[in-house]
């Protein structure tokens, strides 16, 4: 199950109609011309037209399965005591004195320019469940970094 907002459920469907009602056409066309080429045992055009409409289908399919997975949070239910999933989390790289901010996401959202990163990222992870005041150390792949939650609120 992938916990997601609103948002982020209705972008994951806008992805999905663009998917079938324009990038489906483009496949099918390009297979089609490719075809009309002759003989298609020599026709490596056609045969990479097809190799793109099957990851297409693929793709369609895992995000068929991810929207059919969802579960929509209801961000005003959700409490700022401690960190968990759609937290906004502002805090402090207690070595460097960093600051930093970001919003907890399902995998599906993440998008580390808007500064939303996957609850499945060594940081999220080393974040949930701890209150604002903590101070946590969390193994990324460069070593350890210790944080200290400065502020919560909902992303």
């Amino acid at each position: 199950m992938a916990y997601m907002s609103q948002e982020g459920y209705d972008n994951l469907i806008a992805e999905l109609k663009r998917l079938e009602s324009i990038e489906r056409p483009k496949a099918s066309a390009a297979i089609a011309e490719a075809r009309e080429k002759g003989d298609l045992s020599e026709n490596s055009e056609y045969d990479a037209a097809k190799e793109a409409q099957a990851h297409l289908e693929d793709k369609i399919n895992r995000l068929k399965m991810t929207i059919s997975e969802a579960k929509i949070v209801d961000t005003s239910r959700l409490s700022t005591d401690a960190v968990q999933i759609l937290s906004k989390v502002e805090m402090t790289n207690l070595t460097n004195k960093a600051k930093m901010t970001y919003t907890i996401v399902s995998e599906s959202e993440a998008n580390l320019r808007e500064g939303k990163i996957s609850i499945k990222t060594p940081i999220a992870q080393g974040l949930l469940n701890h209150k604002v005041g903590d101070e946590v150390e969390v193994k990324i792949p460069r070593g350890t970094i210790k944080l200290r939650i400065d502020k919560i609120t909902v992303g």
